[in-house]
């Protein structure tokens, strides 16, 4: 079913990258975005608490905060400097008021993928009594197979619900963006496991370019390409998911654009074609 309103509208702080926080915030509540999904370096050189106190006074939810992860690396002292800065960024959510923090878990050039899952298991199970302690729950997003080299190896819905089932704590879900798995055979049944297991943590949309310029930095606005953003939406309700659609696009042409109209034209885009 269309979306009427924007009642269920996140952004990612990432998607108006030129804007500093504070004129996001302000200018996100303005034309009724409901929730704000926080990037660490949009915190930089700022109190979580105050930015955090900021957001909720304006009306805005506090979704998640992003990212933590990277847990992979060819040293112990490499895990232990990751385990280490993910143990900050809970604190970081805590003090902001964030309930999740998405993980993007990492992998390393030339390491067999088995041996960076494994690590990336062991990295989460070494933070998660701290963000139990904090409040703070961590979902797992997996990337689409492109990034398996250096920036995931988790690469598919399935092998998400698969750390989900081996790590077996409530506090620790999956983040679910389209522009990742919308390529999986069994997508839909996937989506289904992971919302009746309760792993189902967070919804993020954009859209896939054809053809696609670069491989990071060139994400579309919903209806540009060729995912079938309100399928996935459909299966991923049909699942149990009730929180937000997070829209969280990384384009080099959109930041060069004029903030403003791209933001209109990102709600426009989500009543049509999410």
């Amino acid at each position: 079913m269309p979306l009427t309103d924007t009642r269920k509208l996140c952004l990612h702080t990432i998607t108006t990258k030129p804007w500093p926080i504070e004129e996001a915030i302000d200018q996100y509540s303005r034309v009724g975005v409901k929730g704000m999904t926080v990037w660490r370096q949009a915190l930089e050189g700022r109190n979580p608490a105050a930015v955090g106190r900021h957001i909720r006074e304006t009306g805005l939810t506090i979704v998640s905060l992003c990212r933590g992860g990277f847990f992979p690396a060819p040293d112990q002292a490499g895990r232990q400097v990751a385990i280490e800065d993910n143990l900050k960024a809970i604190d970081e959510a805590a003090e902001l008021g964030a309930p999740l923090i998405v993980l993007v878990c990492g992998a390393i050039p030339g390491q067999p993928l088995e041996v960076s899952r494994r690590q990336i298991h062991e990295g989460i199970a070494a933070v998660l009594p701290h963000a139990q302690a904090c409040g703070v729950r961590l979902a797992i997003e997996p990337l689409h197979p492109m990034y398996a080299d250096n920036r995931s190896a988790i690469n598919s819905l399935q092998q998400a619900n698969d750390a989900c089932q081996a790590l077996a704590s409530p506090g620790v879900g999956v983040a679910l963006d389209v522009y990742h798995v919308w390529w999986e055979p069994n997508l839909a049944a996937e989506i289904q496991r992971c919302g009746q297991a309760g792993w189902l943590f967070a919804f993020h949309v954009c859209d896939w370019k054809t053809p696609t310029e670069d491989l990071l930095n060139d994400r579309g606005l919903m209806g540009e390409g060729c995912i079938p953003i309100p399928t996935i939406r459909g299966w991923v309700e049909q699942a149990g998911f009730a929180g937000f659609n997070e829209v969280e696009i990384f384009s080099t042409k959109y930041w060069a654009e004029d903030q403003l109209t791209f933001l209109e034209k990102i709600k426009a885009a989500y009543l049509e074609h999410v």
